[in-house]
């Protein structure tokens, strides 16, 4: 792929390793994106709440206009996987990837994250429909009014179910495959907020043409026009875990208000950094990191 020393490599091609490849390319710098093929993105139906796409933006076409518009300034993204990253004696990052090896000063690390979800028949079709959604903050709004379960383990979906009280009086709380379990205080959140928790745990889920049928073990279904779930989600930081490079507890890469990691030379940008996963979020770590990139290169 690449046989000498780049300035740097991105890896991963969402939102943030596409928006730091227009600005490294914008500032002429020698790099390459090296892409898995799964942004997380890519399953967005249509974002609402993106600035400048008043009418919303699906989220395969926001990745490909981003690529187009790297690709004008020279960028190169190629597909691939990077298997491992070390550094040598001389501090220069290498990578393995698919493709042959990789040799770069720095390294921006734009990975995301995998949502945790049920094994559900269907799931990509649901989540392309709105049916089935992962992000309250992304399209809380598109449920104002509906019927809305949300589905967690154990009471781990309470804290989504209160933030979307804002968008419907219609909400129910439910628990994937263990009981729901709250304890005294969250029995009383859920009341304040007029919740309705179901204690035994859903044993399926079936979806319909505009509905979502969630059964409990003891039978019975519940139909929800949106289900949202909130089983968390793991960061693709593993790479980094060789280096040393500081994270949470949850595994989120931590990083300074330059996207800096506790690894001399790797950024991070985008949901695999602690912060909120939001695409402009993303966009705007990008910036500061691939910015960042450049005036330590200089």
């Amino acid at each position: 792929m690449v046989s000498d020393t780049l300035d740097c490599l991105v890896i991963g091609a969402g939102p943030a390793g596409l928006t730091a490849a227009i600005y490294l390319a914008r500032y002429r710098r020698r790099f390459v994106v090296v892409d898995g093929g799964e942004p997380r993105a890519a399953l967005i139906p249509t974002s609402h709440n993106l600035a400048g796409f008043p009418e919303g933006i699906r989220g395969t076409v926001l990745l490909e206009r981003m690529a187009a518009q790297a690709r004008r300034y020279g960028a190169p993204v190629v597909g691939g996987t990077v298997t491992s990253l070390t550094r040598d004696g001389d501090g220069l990052f290498l990578a393995e990837t698919s493709a042959g090896q990789i040799a770069a000063r720095t390294v921006l690390l734009a990975t995301g994250v995998v949502d945790r979800h049920p094994e559900v028949p269907g799931l990509r079709g649901a989540i392309g429909q709105g049916l089935i959604r992962y992000c309250a903050v992304c399209d809380g709004y598109e449920a104002i009014g509906r019927r809305v379960g949300v589905l967690g383990q154990g009471s781990s979906g309470l804290g989504e179910a209160r933030f979307l009280r804002t968008y419907s009086a219609n909400l129910t709380l439910l628990s994937w495959g263990v009981p729901l379990g709250l304890s005294q205080d969250e029995r009383k959140q859920v009341d304040a907020a007029g919740i309705v928790p179901v204690e035994e745990p859903v044993a399926s889920i079936t979806v319909g043409a505009n509905e979502v049928r969630l059964r409990a073990t003891g039978g019975g279904d519940l139909r929800f026009e949106v289900v949202y779930v909130e089983m968390g989600s793991s960061p693709r930081s593993d790479l980094v875990r060789p280096l040393g490079t500081r994270l949470e507890k949850q595994g989120c890469v931590i990083a300074d208000g330059h996207q800096r990691t506790s690894t001399d030379g790797l950024f991070a940008a985008g949901d695999v950094v602690s912060s909120l996963d939001q695409i402009s979020v993303a966009m705007g770590e990008a910036a500061i990191a691939a910015t960042a990139i450049h005036n330590r290169l200089r």
